[in-house]
């Protein structure tokens, strides 16, 4: 990338490392295929406390108020300079995730006033993310200044108003209301009324309702609140989250907050409510496109899981889910299948159902679709067996992919609109976005644009839950708008290049140079063989072999 005009390209790289090298000083070693660097702790390196390789001494992170390598340009290298953009995007992302992080980890441990401070910072790097706002408005609520918190709020919505056109975001307003004490003083403050109300949350979320849930969940609260019970305060709060993330599309300030603050009572060392905690904090990571952060989540949830079988399953398959995403193929397929055989262990048939959907995904983006459809008839199945109807829609959307790519149109559409029309009345966005993807593909098959065209709208719906579902849509939208010679093609791929490139998406971040490049960017198709290299995705290579951008 950075050489490409040398007469001997490696024997450049080879001078520029030795200077590089002296510069360095001994201290610091640098070599190896690929590169890497290898340094003191006391040394400090803005990037790797940004994306959770180094951790900050004190567990403070000042975060670097330049981007990476700003003020220079490398237009005489357009590989390098591609590259570059995407890092750039990346590391912004990561640093303004630290920074959020960092903010709701002070509120939990009674720190109001810094975390206002911090989270101002976040929405000084990120006006238009609306958890920063929320996280900054639950801080001065805490602090006491409920008048710079509604002033706050009131011009977070005239900003999205004037520039989205949408007003004050929900997560600001939930932030903005004060709390309510929902119990009366007639109910006891007991253990065993807390787990009355969690049991009967249970329940409920089986039965579908998650209203009434959420509803039992939040009286739960406010009774462990008032019982002091440090181990029933933890639970109770890790149980709204859960259910939150799962039943109501949590993805935010709240979710964050709650399972900050059950950590913030939950003791150190090997704890199975720490490890669910430190899991749904990767999980809600991984979806939201921050995966240097979801990984070191669940290194600690892992950490807090030594001994607990079922824990662990269910964190292996989450770390399997974000390696995807980043197309660390490899790296999924083994904690998939060390997921796997836990789940099989401990008997847990809806982990063995999840598990065996990500490794058919896995599969299917490496284009090996007789094993993607043994492996996705498995989640299915295993999914009845459990009765767990809500979940059937991803490994039904991404089977019939498998039919569309057999040329088997007509079990094509009867799977995928089942899922379709099952992920509508769950209201699960990360079902409805993998549904509309499969609706796209097969109408695209038919020959129906018209259809095509509405289901990419439909997938392309603000507040995705999962970032990632939301660049595959972008990905056949590209392509759709290509076959229809449609202008959108531009727009489409340059969001999808901006998304995948900040949430590390390295495949489909090639997808979207692939699209660039079929439009005319010459910066795009130089860099995609040499970014190709890093993935090990035989269909993908066949894809790029067909374009002939290798």
């Amino acid at each position: 990338m950075l050489f490409p005009d040398a007469e001997d390209p490696l024997g450049a790289l080879r001078w520029n490392l030795s200077e590089l090298r002296k510069a360095l000083g001994p201290e610091v070693t640098l070599g190896g295929d690929p590169l890497s660097v290898s340094m003191p702790a006391k040394y400090r390196c803005d990037v790797y406390l940004a994306t959770g390789i180094q951790e900050a001494q004190g567990g403070d992170f000042e975060p670097p108020d330049v981007e990476l390598l700003e003020g220079l340009n490398f237009t005489d290298c357009p590989a390098f300079e591609t590259w570059l953009a995407g890092e750039r995007h990346r590391i912004r992302n990561c640093v303004q995730t630290l920074i959020y992080e960092t903010a709701l980890a002070a509120l939990a441990s009674g720190e109001p006033r810094r975390a206002a401070e911090l989270a101002a910072q976040a929405t000084g790097l990120d006006p238009f993310n609306a958890n920063f706002h929320a996280v900054l408005v639950r801080a001065l609520v805490a602090a006491g200044d409920q008048a710079r918190a509604r002033d706050h709020a009131v011009r977070c919505a005239e900003l999205f108003q004037r520039e989205l056109g949408v007003g004050m975001p929900p997560e600001v307003q939930r932030a903005l209301a004060a709390p309510i004490l929902r119990t009366g003083a007639q109910l006891p403050a007991t253990p065993v009324t807390v787990r009355s109300y969690l049991d009967a949350s249970k329940s409920c979320l089986s039965a579908g309702a998650v209203d009434r849930a959420l509803e039992h969940l939040r009286l739960a609260n406010d009774l462990a609140d008032r019982s002091a019970n440090s181990d029933l305060r933890a639970e109770s709060l890790l149980a709204l989250a859960g259910a939150l993330i799962h039943s109501a599309g949590g993805r935010g300030a709240e979710v964050d907050d709650l399972l900050n603050r059950a950590l913030s009572f939950t003791p150190r060392g090997v704890s199975g409510i720490a490890a669910a905690a430190y899991r749904e904090l990767g999980f809600v990571s991984a979806q939201r496109g921050t995966p240097a952060r979801a990984s070191r989540w669940l290194d600690r949830a892992a950490t807090a899981a030594l001994g607990l079988p079922d824990e662990q399953a269910k964190i292996l398959g989450v770390r399997g889910m974000s390696t995807t995403d980043t197309a660390q193929y490899d790296t999924a397929l083994g904690a998939l299948e060390q997921s796997a055989y836990l789940a099989t262990v401990v008997g847990s048939g809806r982990q063995q159902a999840f598990t065996a959907a990500m490794v058919g995904r896995v599969q299917l983006l490496r284009a090996d679709y007789p094993a993607a459809a043994a492996s996705l008839d498995h989640a299915i199945a295993a999914a009845k067996s459990e009765h767990w109807v809500v979940f059937l829609p991803l490994p039904e959307s991404l089977r019939g992919e498998t039919y569309l790519a057999a040329g088997q149109l007509d079990e094509a559409e009867q799977i995928i609109d089942h899922a379709a029309v099952l992920a509508e009345l769950s209201g699960d966005r990360c079902y409805m976005d993998a549904a509309a993807n499969a609706e796209v593909k097969l109408h695209m098959a038919r020959g129906d644009a018209e259809g095509a065209a509405q289901w990419i709208a439909r997938g392309l719906m603000p507040n995705p839950w999962y970032v990632w579902f939301r660049a595959r849509v972008l990905d056949t939208a590209c392509q759709f708008a290509i076959d229809q010679k449609s202008p959108k093609a531009v727009s489409y791929a340059e969001e999808l290049s901006n998304l995948a490139s900040r949430s590390g998406m390295r495949e489909l971040l090639l997808h979207a140079h692939s699209h660039r490049a079929f439009l005319g960017d010459t910066a795009a198709a130089v860099a995609i063989p040499l970014l190709a290299r890093d993935i090990q995705n035989p269909g993908l290579l066949a894809h790029l072999a067909e374009r002939k951008q290798l």
